[in-house]
């Protein structure tokens, strides 16, 4: 093996020429300036090391914990919560701006009587933003009105009002959430009216629907092996609780203003549905209340929980 003072080359046995193992000769201390690199000090070397390794310490120690240093070194005791796995169309393009959601529904919406907004809300999408910032969408096709003091049928019969159907009496637009059997929610939206409110009954899935399958598995009782067909999703008042993940915790929000759940405009089609105005479901102790045609739904739509062909024929004639 031969080595060379002017440039490096190794000969390696059974090759001919060098040519193929040429290194360069290391570079001088004044280029290693120009390179931005600092050479090594030939004499002492290890108590150099030694001096620098202590004052480098000593500057970390005195060096303030500022949060970007923080960021660096994040507390083994505190999870990491990372962004969601599965953004695309999950991800709504109405959070990247502070100035708003250019499609969602303002409070002037819902400043409306509880028969006219019940009937404005079919087509309307409903959108529920998970922590993971996972969305779920789904188009409303079903709801129920309720009056008010008035009606026998409502939370706030006779004007009464508590804790419990506090959001009912709150500016339209807020959401009130009540448990049944213990176990279910359903959602309200409050409307023009002391007490009035409009039932969300049933929405058509749009977005999310594997999200939503997960979430009416996990919290439905029951036959939870069956594997739920699309049209079972959210096809009735508690049913779309539990594929939104809404519980008692959305009650008295605010629909115009949360950023974990709120409307946004439906869109636009050249012929409106044709809308059926049905008797509500559920209510046989309001008496004449209970015959009141105060449902309603699209008609056709195969996303709708309760079907009253009596209504329908009654439309249609």
């Amino acid at each position: 093996m031969h080595v060379s003072h002017a440039r490096r080359t190794w000969v390696l046995p059974g090759r001919r020429s060098p040519s193929a193992f040429i290194f360069p000769p290391p570079l001088a201390p004044e280029q290693l300036r120009i390179c931005g690199q600092a050479p090594l000090p030939m004499g002492r070397p290890q108590s150099s090391r030694r001096t620098g390794q202590k004052k480098q310490q000593a500057d970390k120690a005195e060096r303030p914990q500022s949060p970007s240093y923080a960021a660096q070194a994040p507390c083994p005791k505190e999870p990491c919560l990372g962004p969601p796995t599965t953004l695309g169309p999950h991800r709504s393009i109405y959070f990247s701006s502070p100035k708003g959601h250019l499609t969602r529904l303002g409070s002037e919406f819902f400043d409306q009587p509880a028969v006219t907004l019940a009937q404005a809300f079919l087509g309307q999408v409903l959108v529920r933003r998970l922590p993971n910032g996972t969305e779920l969408r789904g188009r409303i096709v079903e709801t129920e009105a309720y009056l008010g003091p008035e009606d026998e049928a409502a939370h706030s019969r006779g004007g009464r009002q508590t804790p419990r159907n506090r959001g009912m009496f709150m500016k339209p637009g807020t959401l009130y959430v009540y448990i049944i059997y213990g176990m279910y929610f359903c959602m309200n939206i409050s409307s023009q009216g002391d007490g009035a409110c409009v039932l969300l009954r049933a929405l058509e899935p749009l977005e999310g629907l594997e999200t939503m399958r997960q979430l009416r598995s996990t919290l439905r009782k029951g036959t939870a092996s069956r594997v739920l067909k699309d049209r079972e999703l959210c096809s009735g008042p508690s049913k779309l609780c539990q594929a939104l993940a809404i519980d008692k915790s959305f009650d008295q929000r605010d629909l115009a203003q949360d950023e974990a759940i709120w409307l946004e405009r439906g869109p636009l089609e050249s012929s409106r549905p044709a809308v059926v105005a049905a008797a509500r479901v559920g209510i046989g102790y309001a008496g004449e209340w209970a015959r009141k045609p105060l449902r309603f739904y699209v008609q056709g739509s195969p996303w709708v929980s309760v079907v009253d062909r009596v209504a329908e024929q009654n439309a249609q004639a």
